[in-house]
């Protein structure tokens, strides 16, 4: 049986307003540390924190696709298994 979410896929539209709300969030803030009221010292750690919690970020949605990815070829293998140990023991045989 094919999973449910093999047969989606993200739509270009989806992809592109991803991209783009992505990359207007990093330049509002990039543009509001810049025109912040504050010494270079305190603006330098707001930048730091904000690079931090981006990476930060892309690790954690990294590891949540991993970890699903990979409870979906276990699901699969032992969907396989299964589906042999029924078949080699069928009672009317």
């Amino acid at each position: 049986m094919k999973d449910v979410m093999d047969s989606k896929t993200h739509s270009s539209a989806w992809i592109a307003q991803s991209w783009i709300s992505f990359c207007f969030a990093i330049t509002s803030t990039t543009l509001g540390l810049i025109y912040l009221p504050l010494d270079s010292w305190a603006r330098g750690y707001l930048a730091v924190s904000v690079a931090f919690t981006i990476s930060s970020t892309i690790g954690v949605s990294k590891t949540t696709r991993d970890l699903h990815e990979g409870r979906k070829l276990t699901a699969k293998v032992e969907e396989a298994r299964v589906e042999r140990l029924l078949s080699d023991h069928h009672p009317l045989k």
